[in-house]
């Protein structure tokens, strides 16, 4: 199975990950960095077309043709357009995912191996500076296939393969991004599937200064991995080529019975399956497991958790070719990030300030990037506005979103509850003083903050418990250290439980 750009500081991250607090678990997306697409490249990538399906048809809807039951709200992209590595990466932040977990094909010089190393390097650079973690998922049917096809000798596989490992650890490994557990980088092998006894491995880790803690597929391959991890048990769809609940369940039990037994744990959730290889004539295919309208992912994300894993893995971000995806697209837009974001903020971290309709902004960004690419102010206002989401400032990047003219939608921080009512102050424009009223409809915790262009928090005019009602409060032009601000627009925000609005304002000396 499975066959910029802009410079801003890094968000270092311990360099040691050991287990989350009270035994929390990560949750790391299983990614693809495979996908190549115009204009980036001349032509489309095999992942969009299997040799059969045409992406330049359009249809009357404006969608083009393409290897999957499902369609990226992007439209179809190439995974080393820096605009949608940020939107991606934005949508992981907004969502409570902590990092990628990467499907990658080692450094051969065979097909598109060597475009899908540098789309790797590419993807975990965004990753590092969004304050997230990455690590490696090796394919070793990748000796394989270059066996096969004349570019390695049989008898040079295992020192490929100490070649493959020297990279990794010159490269990804010691990095404070790559993901540790007690100081040790995680390594998964889908598989293995070539190297398949213990010996082997060991001789391939012989020359590293730290041996990876190293997980196999489903099975633990004993006196080499320290565990194993699940993935859609499709091998088990009957003969009507359907996965069955119950049978998801057995397997899902027998995997906890297993991992119980091991120091290590990853466990995976996933939202369904449903490839599209015979269709394009690669096969008969795996099957369907049914999403049951994100039920499915529900159930393998509380499957996961009962085995106290060190990791989630969810699977996939974006392997379109096998129906697994959870990035946003046209038939479930943004339902399985919804139910993460909810996972999370329930399991993990009850103090996580995520909001659903903050995973909306992330496509408005990427679109007005893709219309305006010439635009330096724009595309500086926006390399800000990232800054701020993955420096958890959210707030500050809505006001940015705002001063472009994104108009919020139905799922939008500007909608809130029936009652919260942030009015235009008065007078305004204003010169000397201004009266900024509001109500509230039940007791809350509230902030008022007055932001600049910028998004920069220059002044919190109240944060605390507001009694139900109406209230006032008057700005006279002060920062919070005293200092009149200048001339020019400012914002003013309120925020209470499940309530973010503002209003701009004309500041006139």
């Amino acid at each position: 199975m499975k066959s910029k750009y802009f410079i801003i500081l890094f968000l270092m991250v311990c360099s040691t990950i050991t287990r989350p607090q009270s035994n929390k678990p990560l949750l790391m997306a299983h990614f693809m960095p495979w996908n190549s697409a115009p204009p980036v490249e001349s032509t489309w990538g095999w992942h969009w077309t299997m040799n059969f399906f045409d992406p330049e048809k359009i249809d009357e809807t404006g969608k083009r043709e393409i290897a999957s039951h499902f369609y990226p709200l992007t439209g179809p992209y190439d995974s080393m357009d820096p605009d949608i590595m940020e939107y991606q990466v934005l949508l992981m932040k907004l969502s409570g995912i902590d990092g990628i977990m990467v499907d990658w094909y080692g450094i051969g010089e065979l097909w598109d191996y060597p475009a899908i190393n540098t789309r790797t390097l590419a993807i975990f650079q965004v990753i590092e500076q969004a304050g997230l973690l990455f690590s490696i998922v090796y394919e070793d049917q990748t000796i394989t296939h270059m066996i096969s096809q004349n570019v390695l000798n049989g008898e040079e596989s295992l020192d490929h393969a100490k070649q493959v490992m020297a990279y990794l650890e010159s490269t990804w490994f010691n990095k404070d991004a790559y993901l540790k557990i007690n100081n040790r980088p995680v390594l998964l092998s889908f598989g293995p599937q070539y190297f398949k006894l213990a010996t082997q491995w060991q001789k391939i880790f012989s020359d590293l200064s730290v041996e990876p803690l190293f997980f196999t597929l489903d099975n633990i391959l004993t006196h080499a991995a320290v565990g194993a991890f699940s993935w859609p048990p499709m091998w088990k769809s009957n003969a009507d080529g359907v996965l069955t609940q119950a049978d998801l369940e057995e397997y899902l039990d027998h995997f906890s019975k297993k991992s119980k037994e091991w120091e290590y744990r990853i466990s995976s959730a996933f939202p369904g399956f449903m490839d599209i290889y015979k269709e394009a004539g690669n096969g008969d295919g795996y099957g369907v497991l049914h999403p049951q309208n994100g039920e499915t992912l529900k159930n393998t994300l509380q499957h996961a958790l009962a085995d106290n894993p060190h990791v989630i893995q969810l699977v996939t971000w974006n392997d379109y070719g096998e129906g697994t995806i959870i990035e946003p697209t046209f038939e479930f837009e943004y339902q399985y990030l919804e139910i993460i974001q909810d996972f999370k903020k329930q399991y993990i971290d009850g103090g996580l300030n995520l909001q659903h309709e903050h995973l909306t902004l992330p496509i408005q960004i990427y679109n007005l990037r893709k219309k305006n690419p010439d635009n330096l102010a724009i595309n500086s206002t926006l390399d800000k506005i990232f800054d701020f989401f993955v420096s958890n400032q959210s707030d500050s990047a809505i006001i940015l979103l705002k001063s472009l003219g994104v108009q919020i939608d139905r799922h939008s921080p500007q909608v809130t509850p029936t009652g919260y009512i942030l009015n235009q102050n008065f007078p305004n424009p204003f010169n000397s003083d201004t009266i900024i009223n509001y109500k509230i409809p039940l007791a809350s915790n509230v902030s008022l903050n007055v932001y600049d262009t910028t998004g920069r928090n220059v002044r919190t005019l109240y944060k605390g418990k507001k009694n139900a009602g109406s209230h006032e409060i008057q700005w006279n032009g002060k920062d919070d250290d005293g200092n009149t601000v200048a001339s020019g627009i400012y914002f003013v925000a309120l925020r209470a439980p499940d309530c973010f609005q503002n209003i701009k304002m004309i500041y006139l000396r």
